[in-house]
């Protein structure tokens, strides 16, 4: 057993360390609430700006849609990974990784897999197994469409080039502060809509025309669609780190309880002995 200073210094540190998790927690706990309002916000307006333009896409022949709809054989893909620049958050960087190298097992067997990582922890494990064209760690500093448009705006240049025959985004999907649901979207080209899903008899009336509307919306809708998938992997990321604190927490202030009744049971001990040896000794001196 260890002696009574060892196990004071343990809870000491275990102390010290309680209070940096659980401030953590209260850092992430607020940056988190600024960022679930961000992305509640923004997914309706997301999501009806691409059924919208998917259902246009429908009506019209592939020049109509432009070069972002053309599907091409894939014989070289490029995948958007986005993690985070910190941890500390669990298994959030972890998820997205795995699902990464899971997508290109299971769909890129055959051609060439290149990446463009956003976030530190990503390009440091996958830039040691895949060639990783462009690295954005700094698009967390300041989280702006503008800044987000300029990447968007070189993905969609690289597949109208014929560079990449395919582009999709692979990240952590915001559901609450303890779920976070790794994702993989087509981002390239536009995904068209299949089946019953098709609706042809869209109760619009067009200013201008729908090819005019399609050529000018498309870009705006990815755009939109790659900064919804910033903003969500940014919330998560704080979810997931104030989930982490908050167990962190829990776990160190067991362990200091369980180190606590080790002292108090050792201290306990020693003072019995010296008690029996005080006694020893008295009994000896009175014989």
């Amino acid at each position: 057993m260890a002696n009574l200073k060892e196990i004071r210094n343990r809870i000491t540190s275990i102390g010290s360390t309680m209070q940096i998790t659980s401030a953590m927690k209260m850092v992430s706990a607020a940056k988190l609430k600024k960022a679930q309002d961000a992305i509640t916000a923004m997914r309706p307006y997301a999501s009806k700006l691409t059924e919208l333009l998917q259902s246009l896409s429908a009506t019209l022949d592939s020049d109509a849609g432009g070069a972002y709809s053309n599907q091409r054989e894939v014989s070289k893909a490029l995948i958007v990974v986005i993690t985070s620049n910190r941890g500390l958050c669990g298994g959030f960087n972890s998820s997205v990784i795995k699902q990464t190298l899971s997508t290109i097992a299971q769909d890129y067997n055959d051609c060439t897999v290149d990446l463009l990582t956003i976030g530190k922890k990503g390009h440091g494990i996958l830039s040691k197994q895949y060639n990783v064209i462009e690295n954005n760690n700094d698009v967390f500093d300041d989280l702006t469409f503008d800044n987000v448009a300029e990447i968007a705006e070189k993905l969609m240049d690289l597949y109208v080039d014929g560079s990449y025959d395919k582009i999709e985004i692979v990240y952590n999907r915001f559901k609450n502060a303890a779920t976070q649901i790794a994702t993989v979207e087509q981002f390239l080209p536009i995904k068209p809509v299949e089946g019953e899903n098709v609706n042809t008899n869209l109760d619009y009336i067009f200013e201008p025309s729908k090819e005019e509307i399609v050529l000018e919306l498309i870009p705006k809708s990815l755009k939109t669609q790659l900064y919804k998938s910033i903003r969500d992997s940014f919330a998560a990321e704080h979810g997931a780190r104030m989930t982490a604190m908050h167990k962190a927490t829990d776990n160190a202030k067991d362990l200091r309880d369980d180190l606590l009744l080790t002292y108090n049971k050792a201290r306990q001990a020693a003072i019995t002995n010296e008690i029996l040896e005080i006694v020893g000794g008295a009994e000896a001196l009175n014989n």
